[in-house]
C-alpha cells in the first residue's frame, strides 16, 4: 500500500472493538482550504510574508499533554534533535488551566498509601512547588513552558494542529501542520514520531490500526467488560469552580441551561463539594465521539450551569458563593486506541503480570465512567470497579504501533482495552509513558534502529537508561554495569538511623512497599563514603535523594496539606551538599550544590583518578534527618 491517504478511504486500518461501524472524520475541507493558501504580499515593512515551512527533526511529538511534555524532554535530554507540537496555547492537556483536572497518577492504594511517580513528571511538579507557590492555575501554564523550552535540543510550537501524514511504506515521512495564529502550513519530517495527542489524528492518518469503543468479555477474558462489545466510549466533562465572596450572590441560569434532574439522579453524584467543581458533568458517546464533541460541548455548558442553578437554590450554604470559573474546553476521556504488538487488558492489571519489557506502571483504580455520563443520570457516574493494593507494569510493546514501524505512543491512546483505560488514563501514568518512550526514540535515533527493534534487542538498556533516569519500573532494579558504586570495596555513613549505606547502591532507588532501600543520618551535617581498592577514572557522580514519594505534590483546587498530598516543597528534600574525591591521599572539592531543587542531583566534573568519595550532605528544606536513596558513579 503505497500513499496512507485515510480521510479518502475511510477507516482502512481501523479496528473497532465495538460492532458499531466507525466514523471516519472528513477534513477533506480542511486540507483543500489549505492547498489554496499561497505565499502573500504585505502591506506592512515586511513585503513578503512566507505561509509554508519545511522544517527536519529527529523525533516529532504531537500533543503537549504531560504525555507528550514527558516524551519530548526525555527525547532531548536522551541526544535526539526534537520537536513538540501542540494544538493549543498552553501545554498541559487536561492538566492546564483551560481544564483544571488535577494530575493523579497512583494517587492512592488501596491501604491509602500513594506511589508516586519520579522521572520528568517530578521534576515539573517541583519546578511549580518552587515557582508557584500561589498554586495559580495560569500561572502553572508558563510553569510548564518554561520547563520544557528550558531544554536544550527541544523547539516547541503552539496553535498547531497536526492534520495530515506522508508516509513511504509502513513508515511516517512527515507530517503537515497547521498553525492557526501565523496561517502557516509546517510540514515537519522526522525519522521517528510520538502521538501523544490523546485523540491520535496523526496516527491515524498515517493507517496506524486502531480500537474505539469496549470489548466483550470474552475477548481479553475481562469480567467488567459488557457482554458484548459496543461502541461506548467515556466522556468529557466541563468542570467548574466557585468562590465564597462574603455575601449573598444572586445567580440567573443563562438561556442554555439544562435543567439538573435531581429526582432521577443515582444518590453517588453528590454536591457536597460543590465550590471544588463537578467532575460527573460529562456526555460519553456510543458512536463517533470525535465528530460529536462540538455538540457534545454544547450540551455539557448547559448541564454544568443546570448543576450550579441547582446549587444556588437548594444549598443554604451556596447562599455567599458564586462562579470563580467555569471550563470552555470539555477535558477528554477517550477515543482512539492504537493497536501495539500488546494490548494492555484487564486481568493484567488485577493480577499484576510481570512483563519483561515493563517501561511504565499505573495503579488508579479501575474507574469506568458509566455509559452517557450525566444523560444516563440513574447510573453512578463511574463504576469505580476495583482498587489496587500495589502497581501493575505496563509493557513497552503497548507503546509502540503494530504496522507503522516508527510510530510511537503516550497517553489514553496507547495500545489497550477499554476497562485498562479506565485506570491508566490519569495523567501520573501517562507521564511514566511519555518518559519511556521519549526515552526509546532517542535511542533509536542513535543506534539506527526502529521501535520493535529497541523491544527485540535493546529492552534491558532502555530499562536501564530510565533507571538511570530517575523513572520507576516496579520489580526491576538497576543492574547498570557502567555504574562502579556497584564495584566499592566498602560504603558507610557517618550516622544512621534508619536504613544502611549499602542500601543506596542494591539497585532501587525507592522503599517498595514494606522493604526498606535508603540510609538516613542522625541529624545534618552527615556524610557518606565509597572506597574502592584500586584506583578508579571518575567523572560523573549521581544522587537520589528523598522527596517523599508517598506524599503526592501536584497542583490541587483545594490546596490540600495532610498525610497523603502537600503543597509546599517537600520538607525531606536535600536542599544543600557537596562532593569530594581523595586525590592522592587528598580530599579535593569537585562539586557543590547549595539550593538543590530535584531529587535527582548530578556533579560532573573533569576526570580524575581516585580512589574514594565522599557525599558531605548539610541541609534539607525542613526534615531533620537526611534520607539517600541511591549512589552512581561513572568515569564519563
Amino acid at each position: 500500500m503505497k500513499r496512507r491517504d485515510f480521510f479518502k478511504k475511510g477507516v482502512q486500518g481501523a479496528v473497532a472493538a465495538s460492532i458499531l461501524p466507525v466514523s471516519s472524520i472528513n477534513a477533506e475541507n480542511t486540507l483543500d482550504n489549505i492547498e489554496k493558501l499561497k505565499e502573500q504580499k504585505d502591506t506592512s515593512k515586511e513585503a513578503e510574508v512566507i505561509r509554508k515551512k519545511n522544517w527536519d527533526y529527529e523525533v516529532v511529538v504531537v500533543g503537549g499533554g504531560i504525555a507528550g511534555v514527558c516524551a519530548a524532554v526525555s527525547a532531548a535530554r536522551n541526544g535526539a534533535k526534537t520537536i513538540l507540537v501542540q494544538d493549543r496555547p498552553v501545554l498541559g492537556g487536561n492538566a492546564s488551566s483551560e481544564i483544571r483536572v488535577i494530575l493523579h497518577g497512583v494517587t492512592h492504594l488501596k491501604d491509602g498509601t500513594p506511589e508516586r511517580e519520579t522521572g520528568v513528571v517530578e521534576e515539573i511538579l517541583l519546578h511549580n512547588r518552587f515557582h508557584n507557590p500561589q498554586e495559580s492555575y495560569t500561572v502553572w501554564d508558563h510553569i510548564l513552558y518554561d520547563y520544557v523550552t528550558a531544554t536544550p535540543n527541544l523547539k516547541v510550537i503552539l496553535n498547531t494542529s497536526a492534520i495530515d501524514t506522508k508516509t513511504k511504506g509502513d513508515k511516517i515521512t512527515s507530517v503537515r501542520c497547521w498553525q492557526l495564529t501565523t496561517e502557516t502550513e509546517i510540514t515537519i519530517n522526522g525519522k521517528i514520531f510520538i502521538d501523544c495527542s490523546g485523540d491520535g489524528l496523526m496516527a491515524a492518518t498515517a493507517g496506524a490500526l486502531y480500537r474505539s469503543g469496549r470489548e466483550g468479555k470474552a475477548e481479553f477474558n475481562e469480567k467488567f467488560a459488557p457482554e458484548q462489545p459496543d461502541g461506548w466510549k467515556m466522556g468529557s466533562t466541563i468542570l467548574l469552580s466557585s468562590k465564597d465572596m462574603g455575601r449573598p450572590m444572586p445567580y440567573e441560569p443563562p438561556h442554555f441551561t439544562i435543567p439538573f434532574d435531581s429526582k432521577n439522579a443515582h444518590k453517588k453524584r453528590k454536591l457536597k463539594f460543590f465550590n471544588e467543581g463537578i467532575w460527573w458533568v460529562e456526555v460519553g458517546s456510543d458512536k463517533d465521539i470525535i465528530a460529536e464533541f462540538e455538540n457534545n460541548r454544547e450540551k455539557l455548558m448547559g448541564y454544568a450551569y443546570g448543576v450550579w442553578d441547582y446549587i444556588k437554590k437548594n444549598n443554604p450554604e451556596a447562599k455567599n458563593y458564586a462562579l470563580d470559573w467555569v471550563c470552555s474546553l470539555p477535558g477528554k476521556r477517550e477515543s482512539r486506541r492504537f493497536v501495539g504488538d500488546y494490548i494492555l487488558c484487564e486481568p493484567d492489571l488485577l493480577n499484576h503480570k510481570h512483563f519483561n519489557d515493563a517501561v511504565a506502571y499505573g495503579g488508579w483504580s479501575l474507574d469506568e465512567h458509566n455509559p452517557g455520563g450525566i444523560e444516563n443520570i440513574s447510573e453512578p457516574p463511574s463504576y469505580f470497579h476495583a482498587r489496587f493494593t500495589k502497581v501493575y507494569e505496563i509493557p513497552f510493546r503497548s507503546l509502540y504501533s503494530k504496522n507503522i514501524n516508527n510510530l510511537f505512543f503516550a497517553g489514553r491512546n496507547i495500545s489497550q482495552t477499554h476497562i485498562a483505560l479506565s485506570s491508566s488514563r490519569v495523567m501520573g501514568t501517562c507521564a511514566t509513558m511519555g518518559q519511556a518512550v521519549g526515552t526509546a526514540a532517542a535511542m533509536c535515533i542513535d543506534k539506527k534502529v526502529l521501535p520493535r527493534k529497541i523491544y527485540n534487542n535493546y529492552i534491558q538498556e532502555l530499562q536501564e537508561q530510565l533507571l538511570k533516569d530517575d523513572a520507576y519500573i516496579p520489580n526491576r532494579p538497576s543492574r547498570d554495569s557502567k555504574d562502579l558504586a556497584k564495584k566499592v570495596s566498602a560504603i558507610f555513613a557517618s550516622s544512621t538511623t534508619s536504613g544502611h549505606a549499602k542500601l543506596l547502591i542494591d539497585g532501587y532507588a525507592r522503599d517498595v512497599q514494606h522493604t526498606i532501600h535508603h540510609w538516613q543520618s542522625d541529624g545534618m551535617d552527615a556524610n557518606v563514603q565509597l572506597e574502592w581498592e584500586k584506583p578508579i577514572q571518575l567523572s560523573k557522580v549521581m544522587l537520589k535523594c528523598d522527596t517523599n514519594t508517598r506524599r503526592n505534590i501536584m497542583l490541587r483546587k483545594d490546596s490540600k496539606n495532610n498525610d497523603q498530598f502537600t503543597n509546599t516543597i517537600p520538607v525531606e528534600m536535600l536542599k544543600s551538599l557537596d562532593l569530594e574525591v581523595r586525590i592522592d591521599g587528598k580530599w579535593v572539592k569537585v562539586g557543590e550544590n547549595l539550593s538543590n531543587r530535584k531529587r535527582l542531583i548530578q556533579f560532573d566534573f573533569d576526570k580524575v583518578k581516585t580512589t574514594a568519595i565522599k557525599i558531605n550532605l548539610k541541609e534539607t528544606y525542613g526534615a531533620k534527618n537526611i534520607r539517600l536513596y541511591e549512589v552512581r558513579c561513572y568515569e564519563a
